[in-house]
């Protein structure tokens, strides 16, 4: 197959406060073009929907602040993941759980983003 996940999309109602949530807990570089927002993870990218971002093209029921559902690989220890959720004050809502990922087992922790999309950390232990 040639095909793999480039980027999503995610809305959000604070830009600032936002930028620095994927900044600071989920270790997102901010890049920014055209007035537009873009939080790189790894290898894929968060296209963020702001107020005042005009995207030409939508879903058609368009993504809202809180609707996304999103997991991050953690590479190392899910008691680090937790660590760093925190050091940030960021609690978590779920976990750890054993949960199946893109690499198959691992073990998961939930918790939320400043507009309540729910968001995952899963460490597989290599």
């Amino acid at each position: 197959m040639n095909a793999r996940l480039d980027h999503v999309v995610i809305a959000v109602t604070d830009r600032g406060r936002s930028d620095a949530f994927y900044r600071d807990v989920i270790g997102a570089e901010i890049l920014e073009r055209d007035g537009r927002a873009f939080y790189r993870v790894g290898e894929q990218q968060l296209n963020v929907h702001a107020a005042g971002v005009l995207p030409v093209l939508v879903a058609r029921v368009p993504v809202a602040p809180g609707n996304s559902d999103l997991c991050f690989e953690w590479r190392g220890p899910i008691a680090d993941a937790i660590a760093n959720l925190a050091r940030a004050g960021v609690a978590i809502e779920a976990g750890p759980l054993v949960r199946q990922g893109a690499r198959g087992q691992g073990t998961s922790v939930y918790f939320r983003d400043p507009d309540g999309s729910l968001l995952e950390f899963i460490a597989y232990g290599d």
